[in-house]
């Protein structure tokens, strides 16, 4: 099995909240009922996918 690393916005939420009091309980996650055979949802999964392409692209190239 492969660890995955956390993303950026969950290092920078956990580092915004060291100050805070942690005995605050937190409020339960909403479920999510996703139809992943839905025409909708595959529409919705290329769109991100080429979005985070582009970004990556982009990034690429800011290094270079």
């Amino acid at each position: 099995m492969s660890e995955r690393q956390g993303t950026g916005a969950s290092s920078a939420n956990s580092k915004a909240n060291e100050g805070q009091d942690t005995s605050k309980k937190e409020a339960p996650a909403e479920e999510f009922d996703i139809d992943l055979d839905a025409p909708e949802t595959e529409k919705a999964a290329v769109a991100i996918q080429s979005q985070f392409r582009k970004f990556q692209k982009k990034k690429n190239e800011e290094k270079s």
